[in-house]
């Protein structure tokens, strides 16, 4: 028995849920596949698959097969592309995590270039702002705003975010125009953003010169999601502070006006962050390497 080609085959069966389509993923015949399992069960002595006419399940033994065997597969693959034509040709799975508001406003919209140079990559994209375990998760690598300070994490910087504070015309409408801060104790209402989990409110430090104001105000409504906080902005719920890049188009389509344009927050650093326990494979390289280019080519990104 071919041991590699025989747990090939059984994950495919379990990944499909069918022999037939295991075959046709893998350009055999249907006989090779049902062949190759019945060798692998007969080698380690236990059933892995429960099959009826209709379905193919695993059995509790196959389950934990598959789990352990699956990883030692990818890592398998993933040394011998690295050691072929990865470096020009990555191929395989790319599992990344990354926050809404990056994988909705800047990384999605450009992956078609992506796609392009890199036709042989699956890249899973996890949209979430929720802490993850790179290990446990089976995630590649996380895009993540802030400082990273975990020693067994490496991360590097690829930008910094700027933000602006901004309001739909229609609030502004009989309202005055803040010139500072504090103008937005009197008669405004803001949109606030808190954290999952702890419920902190974000907070909004503006800089002008030597001068630091801290936006209070009260607030309407406050969201923990930055696509939620827009829409909260564009319904004319009150003055928001949000990353430039999901501002800036509706700015120039005059659907939301800036304020305070010379308060500034200080930009929020961007970094992609990766296990510093495990190889760095090719495909997570020339993801990076985009990523930088990406941010290099976005007017509403800094580098520094």
């Amino acid at each position: 028995m071919d041991y590699f080609t025989a747990v090939k085959t059984f994950t495919r069966v379990v990944e499909t849920g069918s022999f037939a389509k295991a075959a046709d993923s893998l350009e055999v015949p249907r006989n090779m596949v049902t062949k190759l399992v019945q060798s692998l069960e007969a080698h380690l002595r236990v059933k892995l698959l429960n099959r009826t006419t209709r379905r193919v399940s695993m059995t509790n033994d196959g389950a934990a097969y598959y789990e352990r065997m699956s990883r030692l597969m990818e890592e398998w693959l993933e040394v011998e592309s690295d050691l072929a034509s990865a470096q020009s040709n990555p191929r395989g799975r790319l599992r990344v995590d990354m926050g809404a508001t990056l994988a909705s406003f800047l990384v999605i919209p450009a992956l078609a270039s992506f796609h392009a140079r890199y036709p042989d990559l699956q890249l899973d994209i996890g949209v979430s702002d929720r802490p993850v375990d790179l290990i446990s998760d089976r995630i590649d690598c996380v895009v993540r705003a802030g400082k990273v300070t975990d020693p067994s994490l490496i991360a590097r910087h690829i930008g910094d975010l700027p933000f602006v504070t901004c309001a739909a015309p229609g609030y502004m409408k009989g309202r005055e125009f803040p010139e500072h801060p504090a103008d937005l104790e009197r008669g405004h209402t803001l949109i606030r953003y808190f954290f999952a989990g702890s419920g902190r409110q974000s907070p909004v430090v503006l800089n002008f010169g030597d001068e630091q104001a801290t936006l209070r105000g009260r607030h309407f409504v406050s969201v923990n999601d930055t696509n939620a906080l827009l829409a909260a902005g564009l319904a004319e719920l009150g003055i928001l502070h949000l990353p430039a890049f999901a501002a800036q188009s509706h700015i120039e389509a005059g659907r939301l006006v800036s304020l305070l344009d010379n308060w500034t927050a200080e930009p929020v650093p961007i970094s992609i962050v990766y296990s510093a326990n495990r190889h760095l494979s090719s495909r997570v390289r020339v993801f990076v390497d985009w990523m930088v280019e990406l941010f290099k080519s976005n007017a509403y990104a800094i580098i520094r």
